[in-house]
């Protein structure tokens, strides 16, 4: 499977951007995904998850509330609606496919977009 993550861009604190994270080679339907970022000079972190067959998600502390990640099945991309942006959020946003061990961690996962980079100017 290919991940084609995009929708990042520059937009000022309190701003909203959508990400949106396309699947080529097979459809979400029984897969768990995943949005991680990564800023300058720190590890990847954990921003939220779907699975999809359940409609469940789970998101990090420090962005419940402002974020919400979302399926659509007929487009087989998973977005992440970002609202309430801080310049903290700034990073480059992954999204990631079929974990095997604990969700929240990156290294469960298997497959990878290319990272799409989010800029919150203050």
């Amino acid at each position: 499977v290919q991940l084609q993550a995009s929708g990042g861009g520059l937009v000022q604190v309190g701003g909203s951007l959508r990400l949106s994270c396309a699947a080529s080679g097979r459809t979400f339907s029984r897969s768990v995904v995943a949005w991680f970022r990564q800023a300058p000079g720190k590890e990847r972190e954990f921003v939220a998850t779907i699975t999809w067959s359940y409609g469940s998600t789970y998101y990090a502390d420090s962005v419940k509330g402002r974020f919400t990640i979302s399926g659509d099945n007929i487009k087989n991309t998973v977005y992440l609606q970002m609202n309430s942006l801080k310049p903290e959020d700034t990073a480059v946003y992954y999204c990631a496919a079929d974990p095997r061990g604990v969700i929240i961690r990156s290294s469960s996962y298997t497959y990878w977009g290319q990272g799409t980079l989010v800029t919150v100017s203050s």
